[in-house]
């Protein structure tokens, strides 16, 4: 599957992730949050959600969670607190919040 949202696309069945047509190395927890993300239709993501399918229903600190999110946020070039494309959804969970197709 191709999403494209932003100036990035997300392709998961090369597992790759390009900005601005530059290919962006990223982990795979990484590229599979963002896989989740883009692949939810605009829907907020629980962490439990992001658990089940980044860590495969793993018991998961805070801290690891938190560093995937920050992660993924600078590998699609969001910069402060604009959060485009991934919006927090308080206390729900994560949206992509950039148009997918």
């Amino acid at each position: 599957m191709i999403y494209r949202f932003s100036d990035c696309v997300l392709d998961t069945s090369r597992h790759e992730l390009t900005r601005e047509n530059e290919p962006v190395h990223v982990e795979p927890q990484v590229f599979q949050l963002l896989a989740v993300l883009a692949g939810s239709g605009g829907a907020v993501v629980s962490k439990d959600e992001l658990i089940d399918e980044v860590w495969g229903g793993l018991n998961v600190s805070e801290a690891p969670i938190s560093a995937r999110i920050s992660a993924a946020r600078q590998a699609v070039g969001e910069a402060g607190q604009a959060q485009r494309p991934i919006r927090t959804i308080p206390p729900r969970g994560l949206q992509m919040a950039a148009r997918t197709s």
